[in-house]
């Protein structure tokens, strides 16, 4: 009897440690993506509309507001992906970003200095000067080439400013010109490199705003989703296994005619044909999950989108893992009309952004 107790118990060992060791591990990226809602300087710039953004402006938008936002962007941007990854993100794209030298002031905010983030950026021609960019961590991303490529869309009638009303969003300028009538928007920043050896490409997107009405604005966002589609087909051409992450502020949901026909998204990876895309927050969408919320209805404006070949099922190269919104509690508006709401400045408060941030994780399994 004690032989057989012994063998069983020796067997068990021999079962425990063999799934013990069989158990695998994996590298883990976080790429997270956040409308720091308007990230502005306090100095004038001539050449824009950043007027309110200023001492003597609407906002009284002093030197200690502006560090204070800062802080508050840094705390947020340092904690998006924790605890399944302990690291900061990786990847930090942006958008309401006035220029470079405002990024420059946030990643040397004291813990995110540590973390040695470089910047890519690009001027672009909103009427605002508010621009699309990428940080990432030096130590994990090498990038190869990088470029803004620019959104043309027209508008067909000569100053029908329907489209530039003053709706709260009018971040897009309608050029009143007989020959030209451009809609004038945010780039497109395309940015290639290798993550830890292996090639991506990401392109960081602000969609033409809502100014004027949903309905009236979407074909400037079906054209910026058109212009998405050609240049992940470019990529593809070159490399039909290129791994390419699409994101930003759509300014549209993910049932949108610009995500859903422009782009060709799906919602279910068994749907993703070969050279399409996958969108994680469409789900999300469904169970009335929300970046941004207006007149009590909650959106995903903000979602991240991947290539079929970044959702497949072998993890010896990096794969997409798992999505999510980053919602936590001191992000959130606790009185007032806006209860419930992103936690956005205020003439009282300097808070966060009026969006949450989205994230998603890259794993490969560890060698």
């Amino acid at each position: 009897m004690r032989i057989l107790r012994l063998f069983f118990v020796l067997a068990f060992l021999f079962l425990f440690r063999t799934g013990f060791s069989q158990q695998k591990s994996y590298r883990i990226h976080t790429l997270a993506f956040y409308n720091f809602e308007n990230l502005f300087d306090t100095i004038n710039d001539p050449s824009t509309n950043d007027d309110e953004w200023t001492p003597k402006g609407e906002q009284r938008w002093t030197s200690k507001k502006y560090h204070q936002k800062l802080e508050n962007l840094a705390r947020v941007v340092l904690e998006i992906g924790k605890p399944e990854n302990a690291n900061s993100p990786t990847f930090i794209a942006g958008s309401e970003i006035e220029n470079r030298g405002v990024l420059e002031d946030l990643v040397q905010q004291p813990k995110m200095a540590m973390q040695d983030y470089g910047i890519i950026h690009f001027d672009s021609p909103d009427k605002r000067g508010i621009d699309v960019a990428l940080l990432f961590q030096k130590k994990y991303f090498k990038p190869t080439s990088y470029a803004n490529i620019p959104l043309y869309i027209y508008k067909k009638e000569f100053q029908n400013e329907e489209l530039v009303s003053a709706s709260g969003e009018d971040d897009d300028e309608l050029v009143q010109n007989r020959y030209d009538n451009r809609v004038f928007t945010r780039d497109q920043l395309l940015i290639t490199g290798f993550l830890e050896g292996e090639e991506i490409h990401i392109i960081v997107n602000h969609w033409p705003s809502r100014a004027g009405g949903e309905k009236k604005s979407s074909p400037f966002r079906e054209a910026a989703g058109i212009l998405n589609r050609k240049i992940i087909d470019s990529l593809q051409r070159i490399n039909p296994d290129a791994k390419v992450i699409t994101l930003g502020d759509l300014n549209d949901g993910p049932f949108n005619n610009s995500i859903k026909k422009a782009l060709g998204a799906k919602a279910k990876k068994q749907e993703v044909p070969e050279f399409g895309i996958y969108n994680p927050f469409e789900e999300m969408a469904k169970k009335g999950l929300g970046t941004i919320a207006f007149r009590d209805s909650w959106d995903i404006f903000d979602q991240i989108l991947l290539t079929q070949s970044l959702i497949k099922s072998d993890f010896s190269t990096y794969q997409y893992w798992k999505a999510g919104i980053f919602n936590k509690s001191y992000l959130i508006q606790n009185s007032g009309q806006y209860k419930g709401y992103p936690k956005r400045h205020s003439a009282t408060e300097v808070g966060f952004s009026d969006h949450f941030p989205v994230y998603i994780y890259l794993i490969k399994e560890a060698k």
